[in-house]
């Protein structure tokens, strides 16, 4: 799959293998890598995340094996560059099935916990931004009783939102971003607590 022949860029996953694949620090670290500056060499990749260029090389293949990036054009023919196949992933398919539904738990899980690190980063440097960064970033939490309509609702008018963004910015070209703008990383976490027996 080609970036040209997918203009949303988004990619549904319901193999565990390839769910499995993405779940792993390092491939996190190049794919978010790749978001940021784009077509880039292992060599490239592993200066800027301090491993390896054979660590680097050796998870590429990997995530190139899943889909997740594939070759670039370089400048030259011995410059062999990657790049993203998909900007957006969800899983959502994949928790119809045990083996999915375990191969999400692991991914999401990897996921909150760098969250929560980008999260502590942020607090450490927020004090010192414009308010406009500041006043508009963190943590929120509301607490609603939905039906699972409106669940879906709600889920489907936040990802119509972001779409809006990432259709005309796609984070992995440059070219797109206004001056002045920042990457902003959102996470979504919903729960559902237990059902209650009413009293």
């Amino acid at each position: 799959m080609s970036l040209e022949k997918d203009p949303r860029r988004t990619r549904l996953l319901s193999d565990p293998l390839a769910i499995r694949a993405m779940a792993h620090p390092v491939r996190l670290d190049l794919r978010s890598l790749l978001g940021r500056e784009g077509p880039m060499t292992a060599a490239e990749a592993a200066r800027h995340l301090g491993i390896s260029q054979a660590l680097a090389s050796h998870h590429l293949r990997q995530l190139a094996k899943y889909d997740f990036v594939e070759p670039a054009p370089g400048k030259d023919n011995r410059e062999r560059p990657w790049r993203l196949v998909s900007t957006s992933q969800s899983w959502r398919d994949a928790m119809r099935t045990p083996e999915g539904a375990a191969a999400a738990e692991v991914l999401e899980q990897l996921m909150a916990e760098r969250a929560l690190d980008d999260l502590a980063k942020w607090q450490q440097q927020r004090l010192h931004e414009d308010p406009v960064w500041r006043d508009n970033s963190g943590i929120g939490q509301t607490g609603v009783y939905l039906t699972g309509e409106e669940l879906a609702e709600l889920v489907g008018q936040i990802d119509a939102l972001l779409q809006r963004w990432v259709d005309a910015r796609p984070i992995d070209d440059k070219s797109t971003r206004p001056p002045g703008s920042r990457h902003v990383s959102l996470t979504q976490i919903l729960t559902i607590s237990p059902e209650q027996e009413e009293r």
